[in-house]
């Protein structure tokens, strides 16, 4: 069994009267990339903040490496690199010089050889010596991880990295996500409102709404369980109706239209159902996807 790095259960928080949190639950396991999804306005920041002991919790639970932050605080920290909302750093320094004063400050025990290793590793070599105030959107966030990483923490928390970045930042952002878990080991969260970004890069996930988890698991199979809407072109309607009826028990909501079907199967399922028409003579001459995975779960958070 994989070993438990993050716990949460039953997470309450509220701000003068507003509960911003009323019952989130999740486990991040070592060595995940664990999506952290939802709308803004979820209680995603306010979770996270509550993890780093940023605010107090109101209720619930929370382990991090097994333990709760009672008598633990320091130790726990100490393993721990986290970006909450946009990193910051004096303007007029380097981002070396940043990095060698927020060392200082800290008490990381870090060499200025190191510090020159992380810069690379973000994908800031050759910008060492500009001035933080010189530089990007994606080159601050990937300044931000760089402070995250100065004292080798063996988790990463990352809030909505990729806001308000280009495409191509976002690509950056995501493969130096990537090379923290592949190269490095980390086990990293990383919330968003963006299902594309968790589906690019994230192992497993949860999706939490209005404060409430909506449901956890393995990307792989969440996306795979979605129910879509597809549409099959055959040479032959009543052929494929009694197929869908005989090995797939779809009967109700088959929509038939000229030489086309329309109807809603998981994901996973669809690939077996054109395997079966072809098996059975069946030509087809098209399947459309229409419902996209972000409207299904757009969906499931209107529900919950």
């Amino acid at each position: 069994m994989s070993q438990e790095v993050v716990s949460v259960r039953n997470l309450e928080k509220s701000f003068k009267g507003f509960q911003a949190v009323k019952d989130v639950s999740f486990t991040v396991k070592k060595n995940d990339v664990f999506g952290f999804l939802g709308p803004n306005g979820a209680g995603k920041s306010t979770s996270l903040r509550c993890m780093l002991s940023l605010i107090k919790e109101d209720a619930g639970e929370i382990k991090l490496f097994g333990q709760t932050m009672s008598g633990n605080r320091n130790k726990i920290l100490s393993r721990i690199g986290s970006i909450i909302e946009k990193p910051d750093f004096y303007k007029y320094l380097s981002a070396y010089k940043n990095l060698e004063l927020l060392a200082r400050i800290s008490g990381a025990r870090v060499s200025k050889s190191e510090l020159y290793d992380i810069l690379e590793f973000v994908g800031l070599q050759g910008r060492e010596k500009h001035r933080f105030r010189t530089f990007s959107h994606g080159m601050k966030q990937r300044l931000g991880i760089a402070q995250a990483l100065m004292h080798n923490p063996e988790l990463i928390i990352l809030d909505e990295p990729t806001t308000g970045l280009d495409p191509q930042g976002i690509v950056d952002i995501r493969n130096l996500i990537l090379k923290l878990s592949k190269e490095q080991g980390k086990t990293v969260i990383l919330s968003s409102h963006q299902l594309a970004e968790i589906e690019m890069i994230a192992n497993r996930m949860v999706i939490i709404n209005k404060g409430r988890t909506v449901i956890e698991g393995s990307v792989h199979e969440l996306l795979n369980t979605a129910q879509m809407i597809v549409r099959f072109q055959l040479d032959d309607i009543e052929r494929g109706l009694k197929l869908l009826s005989t090995d797939f028990s779809l009967t109700n909501n088959v929509q038939c239209d000229g030489n086309e079907l329309e109807f809603e199967i998981e994901k996973i399922r669809i690939a077996d159902v054109a395997e079966c028409f072809v098996k059975n003579g069946l030509r087809i001459y098209s399947i459309e996807q229409k419902r996209k995975l972000e409207d299904y779960f757009i969906k499931m958070i209107d529900q919950s």
